[in-house]
């Protein structure tokens, strides 16, 4: 087992890092930027490392920096969280040279699944089900126009090195597809630096169903269920549930089965999920995030699993501490994510915390780096809390959520709550009745 790990992140995630070192008696070292000296992870961890400006790029995706931290404190590994170099091939193989173990997937693994072309080619021949779509890269608007008619349309148009929502354009007809193809590469260039796009079947109401997998890098792995991340705005999560409201478990079963099976075939090592859009019953892969998600409590929840712990294992070497036959759902969990944000424009809002106050209680999580005074800066991801709540049913956790968010105290800055009150008011929301489409629309219904 490791003596000293570094958290190459901030924020929230880092802080779910240290608390998982610290239960196992493993030192953490924390890096910050300038404009991040008095973060909480800076505060929580055993050490601490500034490795640069407030810029990213200078500081927590500088690699050299954060290689000299490892060897300034002696830590013989790196937790990325999630962001940042989480899903960086090069930076794992980097660290390889410098003989640091990246706690998460090999590098060949995070390329694969880093192209999403590849990684369509990759699940299609280890049998996962995936979208109709081109078979590769479409280079030409006649090319495109091809594909387009044999899939039927809506056809959605995606950058293969894409992520986000950047680089996606939906065509509902032939008339509209030039413009779309055209467009999509252009942001697929500006936004990634790579033009490519490819081309799959629109779904008009899908779900967004994630499958939580893990793998011991030794050719056993197991899957934890599913998480519903279907309420999204601009292709962002919003809000996280797990078991799915619309999946039954016989679905959960083939599917997750098919899922573990994949990844043990690789070898794959760690926490990943493979995501889907599922409609009328059939799942379509969409790609494969080879980290732990933002959304990994609501799993931890309903399993009563450590992922980070277990992160932390197979990456020493050491054995999951679970087969497939113990992770037995129990009850179920929901996500919001608090972000500094004014509604409805969405617009970040850093400023200086005035008062905080975290909801608690039976079946309460709230994951944060808020404290009173903290002034939040602007130049990094404008999330400030996750809120994750456990009941014995999907009822009693909304009933449950509602309560927290009645507790929460964020002063100072203007935040999303609003939005979550007003959410839990919807007669689709309570029942889980809701596609991906479905916050877009509700919010262009409410606030033009």
């Amino acid at each position: 087992m490791f003596d000293k790990i570094l958290i190459a992140n901030r924020g929230e995630i880092a802080l779910r890092v240290i608390r998982a070192c610290r239960e196992m008696g493993i030192a953490s070292v924390a890096v910050h930027s300038t404009a991040d000296t008095d973060a909480m992870h800076v505060r929580m961890a055993d050490e601490s490392v500034c490795i640069g400006p407030p810029s990213s790029t200078n500081s927590y995706l500088s690699m050299p920096a954060l290689i000299s931290a490892c060897e300034i404190t002696g830590a013989q590994a790196i937790h990325p969280g999630y962001g940042f170099l989480s899903e960086n091939a090069g930076f794992v193989q980097m660290l390889e040279d410098h003989d640091i173990t990246f706690i998460g997937p090999r590098a060949e693994h995070i390329r694969i699944m880093g192209d999403k072309i590849t990684a369509k080619d990759t699940m299609k021949a280890l049998g996962v089900p995936c979208v109709p779509g081109s078979e590769g890269g479409v280079n030409d608007v006649e090319d495109a126009k091809r594909v387009a008619a044999e899939i039927g349309y809506p056809v959605i148009i995606k950058a293969t090195a894409g992520g986000g929502g950047r680089g996606m354009k939906v065509a509902e007809n032939e008339a509209g597809l030039e413009v779309a193809f055209r467009t999509a590469r252009s942001e697929a260039k500006a936004a990634f630096g790579n033009p490519d796009v490819y081309i799959e079947k629109y779904l008009q109401r899908p779900r967004h169903i994630e499958i939580q997998v893990f793998g011991d890098g030794k050719g056993r792995a197991v899957h934890l269920g599913e998480r519903d991340c279907s309420l999204q705005r601009r292709h962002q999560k919003v809000l996280e549930e797990a078991p799915g409201p619309s999946i039954t478990q016989e679905q959960r079963d083939r599917i997750g089965a098919i899922c573990a099976d994949a990844i043990a075939k690789i070898g794959y090592a760690g926490a990943g999920t493979i995501e889907f859009l599922f409609e009328d019953g059939e799942f379509y892969f969409i790609e494969m995030n080879t980290r732990l998600q933002v959304e990994h409590p609501v799993t931890e929840a309903i399993f009563g699993v450590d992922l980070v712990r277990q992160q932390i294992r197979v990456a020493a070497g050491l054995p999951m501490e679970f087969h497939q036959e113990d992770l037995v759902i129990n009850g179920h969990s929901i996500e919001v994510r608090i972000n500094a944000e004014k509604v409805p424009g969405f617009s970040p809002c850093p400023g200086k915390i005035t008062q905080y106050h975290a909801p608690g209680g039976l079946g309460v999580r709230m994951d944060s780096a808020l404290y009173q005074g903290y002034s939040i800066p602007p130049y990094y991801d404008s999330l400030i809390g996750k809120l994750i709540v456990h009941g014995r049913d999907r009822n009693e956790a909304l009933a449950r959520l509602s309560r927290a968010l009645g507790e929460l105290i964020v002063d100072g800055v203007d935040t999303t709550v609003p939005l979550f009150d007003a959410l839990l008011q919807e007669p689709d929301i309570l029942s889980g009745n809701y596609s991906i489409h479905w916050l877009e629309r509700w919010l262009a219904l409410h606030f033009g």
